[in-house]
């Protein structure tokens, strides 16, 4: 069972949330959280392996408690709930080393197969919907995107072709179709590219890809 802990300051949308997971069969909720702080206490409690947690929360945000939860190094995988077109401190959350972010209108079984994605060690759930996003608030300023370019030089010709592929949004399995690779290889490739960058996850390097606008 995949554990899961759902961070909403709204009951109504912790108890569907809570009522689309566990009738998925394989995940348990095994806690919820009214705001940041008490999410940030729940997580040191309950150890749970995914964090659904809503941006915008009394007391401490999604955000700042984001931040807090991410500093363990055995912190579980964290997505940020949002409205899409409100939230611009999800970018933010991206860089923190969320692995991505959630529309609060996902259909039910988009978000069951998203957590499952996540718990797998897998990047964001919904690619075209994280292009948007990163696309749409990332901060591009030249210094910004010298730096980004500069960080991505230290990368062989293959693994430059990887994290673009990947910022598009392509799953491992896609990238190996696109570039005539294994999917094993791809997965590998990927870890190198992480490892050399110093990136906790795909979303960081696909925010880094943007940076740099080497899409």
């Amino acid at each position: 069972m995949i554990r899961v802990l759902v961070v909403d300051d709204e009951a109504l949308v912790r108890s569907g949330l809570r009522m689309i997971l566990e009738a998925a069969g394989d995940i348990s909720v095994i806690g919820e959280a009214r705001d940041g702080a008490e999410a940030v206490s729940a997580v040191g409690r309950l150890r749970p392996e995914v964090v659904l947690m809503d941006v915008r929360m009394p007391v401490m945000d999604g955000l700042t408690a984001a931040g807090r939860i991410l500093l363990d190094p055995q912190a579980p995988k964290v997505v940020m709930l949002t409205t899409f077109d409100v939230d611009e401190y999800v970018h933010t959350a991206l860089r923190l080393g969320a692995v991505g972010f959630l529309l609060k209108d996902t259909p039910p079984r988009e978000l069951a197969a998203a957590v499952r994605t996540v718990a797998d060690g897998q990047a964001m759930l919904s690619p075209s919907v994280t292009k948007r996003v990163i696309a749409q608030y990332a901060d591009r300023a030249p210094s910004r995107a010298e730096a980004a370019r500069r960080q991505l030089d230290g990368l062989t010709g293959r693994e430059g072709d990887v994290i673009r592929a990947l910022a598009r949004g392509l799953s491992n399995a896609e990238i190996g179709r696109e570039l005539r690779l294994t999917e094993a290889t791809v997965k590998a490739h990927v870890s190198r590219v992480l490892a050399k960058l110093g990136l906790a996850n795909r979303v960081q390097a696909a925010i880094l890809v943007h940076d740099a606008d080497l899409r």
